[in-house]
Formats: structure tokens, C-alpha cells, sequence
């Protein structure tokens, strides 16, 4: 495939986008969501208001491109982790995911705030999300590594009684889409595992962790692998830690 050369111009410009898109991350780490605004991004950089919305024709443009950019990062970070074990791994690719992410999430913390935490006043999404493509990916994901370790899962958790109609009919169907031969208990235990993955990693961006244990990736292994022995497939992980 041809290498694409960009022009100086195009390089500039990509240049100052990805500059602008840095100083609004520090803006909201140093004053929270509401601190991103244009004219305070164009103040820092040096540049008039109007020249900055050759960039971003609005402050909600700038949130969904940093939305958009910073969940495909995550997205890119955990599969890449995924991917680095074998398929036939499934314990070891789910620990994989689960740290990976909490990992990405102590280095990019402004990003994990900006996905999922913190909502910015006034902001409009475009239909459809500030980032569909990425969280159809992280959906299908996790759901895939939970249907991986559903065999052995099914038979060590309560279904708690699930039905199709107790999700949202858009996840339903990407789950019914993509793996067809799961049943709605195995989305359930999708929701839960997520909720376990980002339980702890939320605790600890926000600070709440700080002051009651000094090793917070000890704790979260140590949750990650009492997961992976709640899905039945901890035996594995075990023998290659020791």
C-alpha cells in the first residue's frame, strides 16, 4: 500500500488540532468539564477565537472528536492486550482486557473522566453518540470474552431468571447480531462483569481509594482473579502466576 504523504500545510494543521485537543484535557483536569470552552483554549494557544473555529465550529464539536478519540485509544488498548493471548486462552484473555483497562485508565484519567464520568454541562451529542464505532467495539468485545468463558461460567451462576426484554433493545441486538447462540443470562453476566472491571478502576480515578489501600493494582488483581474463579476458569491463570 502507497505510504499517504501529507502536505506541511496538512501537517500543521493536524499538528494544531491534536494541540487543541491536549490543552482542552488539561483544562478539564485543572477546572473540571465546564473549563472547555473555545476562547479558553484559543487564550492559551496564542490564537484568536476565530481562527480556532477553523478547527471546531463549536465547543460540542471539540467534546465529541475528544470523546471519539479517546474512547478508540481505550478501545485499541484492551484489544491489543486481548489479542496478545491465545484464543484458547479465555481466562487469560479476559484478565488481559480487565487490566489493560484499568491501566489505561490511571494513565489517561481526564479520558476515563471524559467517558465515563463526568458529564459536561451543556453538551449535545450527535445522534447516535459521541463515539458509536468505539462502543459498538468495547460491547462486542467484552460480550465476546464473557461468551468465551460461558461454558464454563453457566454452570457456577444464578441466571437470576433473564429475559431478552430486560435489556435495551440496541444491545440486544448487536449481542443476537454477533453471537447468536448466546442466551440473555450470558448478557446479564456481560453487564456484570463490566460493572467489576470498572467498579474499582472508577474508586480509584476518583480518588476514593487514596487513603485506604497503597496498593490499588494489588486490589484489582486480586478482583480481576476472584472473578475469573466466580466464571470457572481461574485454573489456568493460576498455574502460569505460580
Amino acid at each position: 500500500m502507497k505510504e499517504v504523504v501529507l502536505s506541511r500545510r496538512e501537517r500543521l494543521r493536524a499538528e494544531t488540532s491534536h494541540e487543541i485537543k491536549a490543552i482542552a484535557l488539561k483544562l478539564m483536569a485543572e477546572g473540571g468539564p465546564d473549563a472547555i470552552s473555545l476562547r479558553a483554549i484559543a487564550r492559551e494557544m496564542g490564537m484568536t477565537a476565530g481562527a480556532i473555529y477553523g478547527y471546531f465550529a463549536t465547543r460540542d464539536d471539540l467534546i465529541t472528536t475528544l470523546i471519539s478519540d479517546v474512547y478508540s485509544d481505550l478501545v485499541d488498548t484492551v484489544e491489543a492486550a486481548r489479542d496478545s493471548k491465545q484464543v484458547s486462552d479465555a481466562g487469560g484473555r479476559l484478565l488481559a482486557w480487565g487490566e489493560a483497562f484499568r491501566e489505561w485508565a490511571i494513565t489517561n484519567p481526564q479520558g476515563f473522566r471524559l467517558i465515563y464520568g463526568d458529564p459536561v454541562n451543556g453538551y449535545e451529542p450527535p445522534e447516535g453518540g459521541a463515539a458509536p464505532e468505539a462502543a459498538h467495539r468495547a460491547c462486542v468485545g467484552l460480550t465476546g470474552l464473557v461468551a468465551a468463558v460461558w461454558p464454563y461460567a453457566e454452570r457456577t451462576q444464578s441466571n437470576g431468571d433473564h429475559r431478552w426484554p430486560d435489556f435495551d433493545p440496541a444491545l440486544v441486538a448487536v449481542v443476537r447480531k454477533s453471537f447468536p447462540e448466546l442466551p440473555a443470562a450470558a448478557v446479564a453476566l456481560s453487564l456484570r462483569v463490566w460493572g467489576r472491571m470498572h467498579g474499582l478502576v472508577a474508586l480509584e480515578i476518583y480518588g476514593h481509594l487514596g487513603s485506604q489501600t497503597q496498593k490499588p493494582a494489588k486490589l484489582y488483581r486480586a478482583e480481576m482473579l476472584d472473578l475469573l474463579a466466580a466464571l470457572g476458569v481461574a485454573d489456568a491463570v493460576n498455574g502460569r502466576a505460580r
